[in-house]
C-alpha cells in the first residue's frame, strides 16, 4: 500500500499507538489502514446413487494453479454471509443447483493471509457446466479424485477427511466431524 484511500496521501508502516503491529498509517489524516485475512468459502457437492458416491471437481481456468482441479470455492464477497458465498461459489464456477449442509472444514492458511472454509452440499441434479474461471467440471468417485493434480492443499486436506468421515460412517455410523486444520506447507510449484 502506497497511498490512503481516504485523503490519497502517502502512507508509512508503522505501529500506531495502542497496537502492536506495524500498520500502514496516513501522516496527513491518520486513518489506519488494517489488512486482514482474505475468506474462500466453497462447498462440497456431492451425488449420491445406487451406493455410489461422486464428488463435483472444476478445473481451474486461471492463476494461480491453472489447469488443476479444485472444488468450487472462491473469496467472499463484503454483504454476505459464509453460506451465501459458497452458494455463490458454486454456481459461478460449476453452474450446479446445490442444497447446502453444515460447515465441514474451517483451514487456516496463513502464510498467504487466507481462512479457506468448505461446507457439504448435496446435489440437486446432474445438470452443471463450467463457469468463467473453470475449464471442465467432472464428477468424481473417489478412487478417480486426481490426488496429484488437486490445487491446493485446503482441497487435498479437505477431500481426504470427506472420504475419511464417510469410511468411518460406512463402519460404524454416525455423522461428518467438523475439521479445522493449520496449513503450513504450500503445494508443489508454489
Amino acid at each position: 500500500m502506497k497511498f490512503c484511500s481516504e485523503c490519497a496521501h502517502p502512507v508509512e508502516l508503522m505501529i500506531p499507538a495502542g497496537d502492536n503491529r506495524p500498520r500502514y498509517v496516513c501522516a496527513a489524516c491518520s486513518t489506519i489502514h488494517y489488512q486482514n485475512p482474505k475468506m474462500v468459502l466453497g462447498s462440497i457437492p456431492v451425488w449420491e446413487q445406487d451406493g455410489q458416491l461422486q464428488v463435483l471437481l472444476c478445473k481451474r481456468a486461471i492463476e494461480p494453479r491453472y489447469g488443476y482441479w479444485t472444488l468450487p470455492a472462491g473469496f467472499m464477497e463484503n454483504n454476505e454471509t459464509t453460506a451465501e458465498a459458497a452458494l455463490r461459489e458454486t454456481v459461478e464456477e460449476a453452474g450446479a443447483n446445490i442444497t447446502l449442509g453444515p460447515l465441514f472444514s474451517l483451514m487456516n492458511v496463513a502464510r498467504v493471509h487466507q481462512v479457506h472454509m468448505f461446507y457439504l452440499a448435496t446435489l440437486r441434479d446432474l445438470e452443471f457446466a463450467p463457469g468463467e474461471e473453470s475449464l471442465d467440471v467432472q464428477m468424481f468417485t473417489e478412487d478417480q479424485i486426481p490426488w496429484d493434480d488437486l490445487a491446493f492443499p485446503t482441497i487435498h486436506s479437505t477431500l481426504e477427511l470427506f472420504f475419511a468421515d464417510r469410511a468411518r460412517m460406512r463402519d460404524s455410523g454416525g455423522t461428518h466431524g467438523f475439521h479445522t486444520m493449520d496449513i503450513v506447507k504450500p503445494m508443489r510449484g508454489d
